[in-house]
C-alpha cells in the first residue's frame, strides 16, 4: 500500500529542520547500504550520531506521534531513527534496490536492536519546485500498475512496502533533501494493513456522518478484532 500523509511537519517544524540541515556536516550515503545498494547508491547523508542527526530526528518523531492517519496506516511497533539524506551535484540519484529485511540500530536509545523492515517512509524536506527530478519511483509487483512516480511538497509523507523495487531519479537542479526510516508494524503483511486502514477509514466516516450507531459499534468491533487476530506486541 502506497499512502501519502500531508503536513506531518507544520511550518515551524519544517524551518527548523531545514537550519539543523544547513549547518550540519554531510557524509557518503553508502556507509549505510547493504551490499546491493552500495552499488547503485549516489547521495550524502547526515551522519547518525551526530547532534544535528538527534535533534531532527526528535522533530520526526514528534511529527510521527501527533499524526493519527500515519498511526492508522501503519500500525508502528518499532520505528528505525529517522535518517537523512541529500541529492545534490554529483550525488544526485540512487538507482533501483530493495531495502535490507532487517536493519540494526547503531545509536540512541534504541542502540543494539533490530526492526524488521515492513514499511519504508520518505518524509520529504524540500519543496518540489526548488529542485528538479529526485522523484521516488516505485516499483509495483502488480504488472497492471506499473512504475508510481512521487514527488510530494515539503513536510509530506509516503509510505510504501519496503519489498517493492524503488528507486531516486537523477537531481538535475538544486538540492532534494529528505528523512527515511522504516517501520516494524504490529501487523506485517501489506495485504492486512490495507484492509485495516481502509476499514478503519470508512467506520470514520460512517461515525462523522451519523454517529456512533449500533451497526458503526459493530464495524469497529469488527476492526478491532481483526487487528487483534493480526497484531504482533
Amino acid at each position: 500500500m502506497l499512502l501519502h500523509i500531508p503536513e506531518v511537519l507544520d511550518a515551524a517544524q519544517l524551518a527548523r529542520a531545514r537550519s539543523l540541515l544547513a549547518e550540519a556536516p554531510w557524509s557518503d550515503g553508502r556507509v549505510t547500504a547493504g551490499t546491493q545498494s552500495a552499488q547503485v547508491k549516489h547521495n550524502e547523508q547526515l551522519p547518525e550520531g551526530h547532534p544535528a542527526t538527534q535533534q531532527l530526528q526528535q522533530i520526526v518523531i514528534d511529527a510521527l506521534a501527533a499524526s493519527l492517519l500515519f498511526f492508522t496506516a501503519a500500525l508502528p511497533k518499532k520505528v528505525f531513527p529517522p535518517m537523512f539524506n541529500r541529492y545534490a551535484d554529483a550525488a544526485n540519484q540512487f538507482g533501483n534496490h530493495i531495502d535490507n529485511a532487517v536493519r540494526l540500530v547503531q545509536h540512541g536509545a534504541m542502540r543494539g536492536g533490530r526492526v524488521r523492515t515492513d514499511i519504508s517512509c520518505t518524509l520529504f524536506l524540500a519543496e518540489p519546485d526548488s529542485y528538479d527530478g529526485g522523484e521516488l519511483v516505485i516499483e509495483s509487483p502488480e504488472p497492471s500498475v506499473g512504475s508510481q512516480r512521487v514527488k510530494l511538497p515539503a513536510g509530506d509523507l509516503l509510505l510504501y512496502p519496503a519489498s517493492t523495487v524503488h528507486r531516486v531519479e537523477p537531481v538535475t537542479r538544486g538540492s532534494r533533501l529528505a528523512s527515511f526510516f522504516w517501520i516494524e508494524s504490529m501487523v506485517r503483511r501489506d495485504d492486512q494493513r490495507r484492509l485495516l486502514y481502509e476499514l478503519d477509514m470508512q467506520i470514520l466516516a460512517l461515525r462523522e456522518a451519523h454517529g456512533d450507531t449500533e451497526t458503526i459499534v459493530g464495524l469497529t468491533g469488527t476492526y478491532h478484532n481483526l487487528l487483534r487476530m493480526w497484531a504482533e506486541t
